[in-house]
C-alpha cells in the first residue's frame, strides 16, 4: 500500500512538474514575442523621428499655414478682378469670367454683358454741336473747325469780328461770339484765344506792327467773351502771334485773308 501511494504520488507529482515545464515554456516565447515586438515599436519610432524624416508632420503647429496660403490665394484673387472691373472691357470682362470659370470648375458659364451702346464721346458731340451751329448761321466761309494733337479750333475770319486794320468788335460779331459762348461756355477745357494777321505791314500810331494788331484782336476777343458771355477767366489765355503761323500763302487776295483770323482753341 505505501509503495503504490509512493507510486501515484510521484505520478502525480511528476504530471505537474512536466506541467509546470510546459507553462514555462510558453511564457518564455511570450517574453520573447514581447521583445521583439517593443524592439519593433523602437524602430519604427526611431524612423519617424522629424530630425530623420523631413516628410513627416511634426504636429498641429504648423497646419495653419495651409488656411493662411489659402487665404491669401484668394484674396489676390479677388483684388485682380476688382482692379479688372474698375474700368469695364467686354472682351477683358469675358476672359477673367471664363478664368475664374475654369478654376472653380465651370468652364461653360460666362455671365452675360448687356449690349453695347454707342456712347458720343465730348469731343466728337462737342464737333458736331460746332458744326451745326455753322450750318444753321451760314458761317461755312467765315468759320472753319480743325482738329489737331492740341484739340479742337475754331478759326473765325478777319471778315466776320473786324474791319479791316482794326480790332474793335462790331455788333454782328458780338453776335458770332455769342453764339459760340453757349457751345463752348461750360466746357471745362481751356482756351486760347489766338490773334493772327498776314504778312502785310501795318504802322499805325495805334497798331505799330502786326504783332500789337493780333494781340489786341484776341484781347478784345477774350475780354467779350469772359465779362459779357461768362467764360471763365482762369480757362482762357491771350496769345498774339502776329503774320508767323499762317494757315495758308500770302500769295493772293484770298489766301491772305484767311491768315487774318483769330482762333478759339478748346484745348484737350
Amino acid at each position: 500500500m505505501s509503495f503504490r501511494g509512493e507510486k501515484y504520488d510521484g505520478d502525480f507529482f511528476g504530471g505537474s512538474a512536466h506541467t509546470s515545464e510546459r507553462r514555462n515554456t510558453f511564457d518564455n516565447e511570450g517574453k520573447i514575442d514581447r521583445n521583439a515586438a517593443a524592439k519593433r515599436t523602437s524602430k519604427q519610432t526611431e524612423f519617424l523621428d522629424p530630425e530623420e524624416n523631413p516628410f513627416q508632420e511634426s504636429g498641429e503647429k504648423d497646419r495653419y499655414l495651409i488656411t493662411y496660403a489659402d487665404l491669401i490665394t484668394l484674396l489676390l484673387g479677388l483684388f485682380i478682378i476688382l482692379y479688372t472691373i474698375s474700368n469695364v472691357d467686354v472682351s477683358k470682362y469675358k476672359n477673367i469670367m471664363a478664368a475664374m470659370g475654369s478654376y472653380f470648375g465651370n468652364q461653360s458659364v460666362v455671365p452675360a454683358m448687356p449690349e453695347s451702346k454707342v456712347v458720343t464721346r465730348p469731343k466728337e458731340k462737342l464737333a458736331d454741336e460746332l458744326s451745326r451751329l455753322i450750318v444753321e448761321n451760314n458761317y461755312s466761309h467765315s468759320i472753319q473747325l480743325e482738329e489737331n494733337e492740341r484739340g479742337i479750333t475754331i478759326h473765325i475770319l478777319e471778315d466776320i469780328l473786324f474791319p479791316p486794320g482794326k480790332a474793335e468788335l462790331s455788333d454782328a460779331s458780338k453776335t458770332v461770339l455769342k453764339r459760340l459762348a453757349k457751345v463752348i461756355r461750360n466746357l471745362p477745357n481751356d482756351i486760347r484765344i489766338e490773334g493772327h494777321t498776314d504778312n502785310t505791314p501795318i504802322n499805325t500810331p495805334q497798331y505799330p506792327s502786326n504783332w500789337h494788331l493780333s494781340a489786341n484782336r484776341a484781347l478784345n476777343t477774350g475780354f467779350y467773351l469772359i465779362n459779357v458771355e461768362g467764360i471763365s477767366p482762369d480757362k482762357v489765355t491771350i496769345v498774339g502771334n502776329g503774320e508767323y503761323k499762317p494757315i495758308a500763302s500770302n500769295d493772293s487776295v484770298q489766301t491772305r485773308a484767311k491768315n487774318r483770323r483769330v482762333d478759339l482753341v478748346i484745348l484737350k
